[in-house]
């Protein structure tokens, strides 16, 4: 039971109602006793009848003082509400302090199970070397052995130890270890090599964002190593991070200005971003660099098209179709000729798409809608009827063109084959 009250769980005690005063109290401290005396009590319930009028007795010395220092002698309805406002708040706010340290606690609690799981138990190995670096997480800098440990038996043994970092105790395999003689410096093709690996594995794992943070460090020790660059670079795309690539990858373009690559992938987190022109800056000098890339003159094509730019489009993706463009840029190149109204080299790029991806139902799609255009209806047809054999669920666009162009077929009479025959 709670040691003090507030003015509403009293009143609820006392069964009073605002206003009151101190005479009112005290009435209804001698009607509750009455009720609740334990000599009066029930066999058994003495103790509850007891704790009870101990309770009715506090409330009432507390409404008692209140109503003396009352103006008038006299607590207001309005009083009460104020009052058990401030009390609820009151309790929200402890309930909250309470939770959030218990949440602290847990947290603290895991941190410990998954870090500094022999916080209490004596080492099993002394301590030769003081000072280490871990190798699997060399942001944590240089921190002190606290105790070698193992753990196993037999020929399953693994040896532990637990070290003190910057950002806390961890507990890594021995193995994992470097240990630091502070009597010679550490050389920086060093620093980028344990960063380098270690932004690897997390490349690997799929954690980008430590990827980045560990080659920021590699960076710093070595600001012109291009390998560094150009990781960090993807780290940060592959983070989602597009500020950041872009300022690495204009890094990477100041040491190899003249290489296609850092162009290249220049052009791709522009375009990420929304930032068509700078991608088409990009993209111009990594076709310059590349003139014999197909790929970065489609690339360039398709950066046109979506700023509009019909002609240019046209120009770049011509370019990559006499180089030995792909499936997807003959299409690009089909759309370029469509916006200019060259209905024949629309044509030419979609048969030339289907002679590439001969199984493919987009490209047939595209080639009938194109063959539609034209005085062509059994060709349109026949790729009508291609596209939806190899479709995996039927596109009602070329279903409806199919019908479309029966319907303007010629029609033969019955037998009018055999009257031509004979």
């Amino acid at each position: 039971m709670q040691q003090f009250l507030d003015i509403e769980q009293s009143i609820l005690l006392l069964e009073i109602e605002a206003p009151f005063d101190k005479r009112e109290v005290q009435l209804a401290r001698r009607r509750m006793a009455k009720r609740w005396h334990p000599d009066i009590a029930p066999a058994g319930k003495q103790l509850e009848h007891e704790r009870h009028l101990k309770a009715i007795n506090t409330a009432a010395d507390q409404l008692e003082r209140l109503a003396e220092d009352s103006r008038g002698g006299k607590v207001s309805r309005n009083a009460v509400k104020v009052s058990a406002a401030a009390a609820r708040a009151a309790r929200a706010e402890a309930g909250r302090r309470a939770w959030e340290e218990e949440q602290r606690r847990r947290r603290e609690s895991a941190d410990q199970r998954q870090h500094d799981p022999f916080r209490g138990s004596v080492p099993d190995h002394s301590v030769v070397h003081r000072y280490a670096r871990c190798l699997s997480y060399p942001e944590w800098g240089v921190g002190s052995v606290t105790g070698v440990y193992f753990t196993g038996s037999e020929d399953d043994i693994q040896q532990w130890a637990r070290v003190n970092f910057n950002v806390g105790i961890r507990t890594v395999p021995a193995g994992s270890l470097q240990f630091v003689d502070f009597s010679r410096p550490d050389p920086g093709a060093e620093r980028v090599e344990r960063f380098m690996t270690a932004a690897k594995h997390a490349l690997a794992e799929g954690d980008f964002k430590l990827a980045a943070q560990r080659l920021i460090y590699a960076r710093d020790a070595d600001p012109d190593n291009v390998t560094v660059l150009r990781l960090m670079t993807h780290a940060f795309w592959q983070a989602g991070d597009y500020r950041a690539a872009a300022r690495a990858v204009r890094d990477w373009i100041r040491k190899e200005r003249d290489r296609p690559a850092p162009h290249r992938t220049a052009a791709r987190i522009y375009e990420d971003m929304g930032s068509l022109w700078q991608a088409i800056d990009a993209a111009e000098r990594e076709a310059a660099l590349a003139p014999r890339d197909p790929a970065a003159w489609e690339r360039l094509g398709r950066l046109r098209l979506r700023r509009f730019n019909r002609e240019g489009a046209y120009d770049a993706l011509m370019r990559a179709h006499a180089l030995g463009a792909s499936e997807e840029g003959l299409l690009d190149l089909a759309l370029a000729a469509h916006l200019l109204g060259d209905l024949g080299a629309e044509v030419d790029a979609c048969r030339a798409a289907t002679e590439l991806a001969p199984e493919s139902a987009k490209v047939w799609s595209r080639y009938a809608h194109a063959l539609a255009r034209t005085d062509r209806p059994s060709e349109c047809l026949a790729a009508c009827d291609r596209a939806l054999a190899l479709a995996l669920v039927e596109d009602p666009e070329v279903r409806a063109l199919a019908d479309q162009i029966r319907g303007r077929l010629p029609r033969a009479l019955p037998g009018s084959e055999e009257a031509a025959a004979a």
